[in-house]
């Protein structure tokens, strides 16, 4: 997204045994000694037994046995929601000098290596600064002091917390949150899903990092209203388990809800069929359905369910300009499940959430025949029904199915390599600009074809809009954009680096933004000469490779260093290997993640296999992590 630019849930508890000690063969020295003492057992240090020492961390069963300052603090009253669930504490967000307190006793067992206290964490405040902490939340164990957290750490959503608490195993502590506010000005601390973890000496197995659901493929029939804002119809996916860990559940995206509330839903699924649907979570954009028996690996099931989406007002990447709809994200998809859990982090608005597998969809619109229906992938259109049209969309391997509807006007061409290419206008957009656009498309994907592989989508269509206060936005095979040469470059180079191409949009940003940003800079010719020389860091903390988390909590320095200084990274990883070296890396990199997933360590791994000259000091110079 953005061309013009302006939270990951954690694995559970670790279940581990330890390792019984083994009696050593006797020496000969030893075997002068007793058969009694030969045959004694070596001693064996305390086993651990693995536990959750935090009770009631979810707040879903009253209050006991947390103490509190008041009896407001642990609630489910209007004003901030649950991580989980419909309970949560709430600290502070009073507005005056004002100190809430949440606590409870607790017993780390001890024989425990590892001890870690996670909790997930939002704090929204009025206060205007971006220097002073004004308002604080201090986490303790005892009367040591782990974290403190004020109103400069703010964020859009939940953000999950782990400190290391494992000096403390074998005792009986308190612990407590105290949250403090200033005279004036509210800052809110709201606290969910508190745990506290132990494990054992021995090295507890990796969990399974095979990305599931798999091999999504969906089938959507949607009917709009007269003005194509408001659209009912039924969904239904087909999935597998390609996981050893059997699938119990699986969380569906309603991302859309996010331009919502829970109590005015934009995108609303009822009547589930193949599973159980559970509460709504993460602010009403995760919809848990349980399915009705474990999916083992290698076993397919399918859910369905009715859909409704009614689009807001506001041109945005899902909102009406006008008479002009952009629908993006608004079809429910699966969250991804890997080596870290459910992948069930927050919308962001100042950037991307979304993390999906590559996946098949059939998409039926049935509109106006006055609304042209531009979306991914490739689109045929039969007559319906009493001035109706029936657009029929088929995409292979996407992430994700984007579409648009209004009275566009439409030009098409066809690039050099083939590729069909669209431009759809709204009103206010001159012929000329439009011509602009469709010349820099059709040059935009061959160019970049030419760089990482040939573009598998079939056509490529473009929506011109210039009220667009985000620059561009990225579907497959489908853009949103401004009249601007750069922008629509930039978002037509996403139908590779997040495309073809995927990555964690929320935890891994720079993977899309600054790999499509450096690939705009090649296809307009332009080398970056010593942009790496203007790079200067606000913070220790700031690093190319960091989470939306941070970036919602840094929104102004976003751009500059995912877009600006990952993009500057890139071009002197290129002048390090040389131009012949960096291009077979990015081109055989694409190759090999072609429909897949990338990794920052990934990446550093395959930039390492191609020189040999060791780059530690590179990464760690551009901060690069991972």
């Amino acid at each position: 997204m953005r061309s013009t630019p302006h939270r990951a849930f954690g694995a559970g508890a670790l279940v581990v045994a330890a390792l019984a000690a083994l009696s050593l063969p006797a020496t000969p020295a030893a075997a002068r000694t007793s058969e009694a003492a030969r045959s004694a057992p070596a001693p064996v240090a305390a086993a651990c037994t693995p536990a959750q020492a935090v009770t009631n961390g979810g707040f879903e069963n009253g209050t006991s046995p947390w103490s509190a300052s008041s009896t407001s603090v642990i609630t489910s009253r209007t004003g901030e929601s649950a991580h989980g669930g419909t309970t949560f504490a709430w600290l502070d967000g009073v507005g005056s000098t004002h100190t809430d307190t949440l606590s409870q006793s607790v017993t780390i067992p001890g024989g425990c290596s590892s001890a870690t206290l996670t909790f997930w964490l939002h704090i929204d405040t009025t206060e205007t600064t971006s220097s002073t902490a004004y308002d604080k939340l201090t986490a303790k164990i005892g009367s040591t002091t782990l974290a403190t957290y004020s109103n400069l750490d703010k964020n859009t959503g939940y953000v999950q917390k782990s400190l290391d608490v494992s000096s403390f195993a074998g005792q009986t502590v308190t612990l407590s949150f105290t949250g403090t506010e200033d005279s004036s000005l509210r800052t809110s601390f709201v606290l969910d899903d508190i745990a506290l973890d132990t494990s054992g000496d021995s090295t507890p197995p990796p969990a399974d990092s095979t990305r599931t659901p798999a091999a999504p493929s969906y089938t959507v029939n949607l009917s709009s209203d007269t003005n194509g804002f408001v659209w009912n119809g039924h969904e239904s996916v087909s999935f597998t388990n390609a996981s050893a860990s059997a699938l119990n559940e699986v969380y569906l995206r309603l991302w859309d809800n996010y331009h919502g509330t829970c109590s005015a839903m934009p995108i609303t699924v009822t009547n589930v069929t193949g599973g159980t649907a559970g509460a709504l979570s993460v602010n009403c954009t995760a919809l848990k359905i349980t399915l009705p028996t474990p999916l083992n690996q290698g076993q397919s099931t399918t859910i369905g369910f009715d859909l409704g989406i009614t689009v807001p007002s506001g041109a945005d990447r899902f909102g009406h300009d006008g008479a002009f709809s952009n629908i993006g994200n608004a079809l429910p998809v699966l969250a991804v499940r890997d080596g870290a859990g459910w992948h069930l982090d927050p919308y962001t608005n100042n950037g991307e959430s979304f993390y999906s597998l590559a996946a098949d969809f059939r998409v039926t619109l049935d509109h106006p025949s006055s609304l042209l229906v531009p979306a991914t992938g490739t689109s045929t259109d039969t007559p319906g029904t009493s001035g109706r049209t029936v657009t029929t969309a088929t995409a292979s391997k996407v992430r994700d199915f984007a579409w648009g509807s209004g009275p566009f006007s439409k030009i098409s061409g066809t690039s050099s390599a083939g590729v069909p290419v669209n431009v759809y206008s709204v009103s206010g957009i001159s012929s000329s600009s439009a011509q602009s656009m469709l010349s820099t498309a059709k040059s935009a994907v061959d160019a970049h074809a030419a760089r990482f592989g040939a573009y598998p989508y079939g056509e490529l269509d473009a929506v011109i809009d210039n009220n667009y206060w985000f620059g561009g936005m990225e579907y497959p095979g489908f853009v949103l954009d401004l009249v601007s040469t750069t922008a629509l470059t930039h978002e037509i180079g996403h139908q590779w680096w997040y495309g073809i191409v995927g990555d964690d949009e929320y935890n891994s940003p720079w993977l899309d933004e600054a790999f499509t940003d450096y690939a705009t800079d090649l296809a307009q010719g332009l080398t970056g000469t010593n942009c790496w020389s203007n790079v200067s860091w606000s913070s220790s903390s700031e690093k190319i490779t960091n989470s939306m988390a941070y970036w919602d909590a840094h929104s102004s320095r976003y751009s500059t260093v995912v877009y600006g200084y990952g993009k500057c990274a890139l071009h002197d990883l290129r002048r390090l290997l040389g131009d012949t070296v960096m291009a077979k890396l990015l081109k055989d990199y694409a190759t090999a993640h072609w429909y897949g997933v990338s990794t920052t360590a990934e990446f550093k791994a395959a930039a390492q296999a191609a020189t040999s000259t060791d780059l530690t000091s590179f990464w760690t110079q551009h901060r690069i992590d991972g």
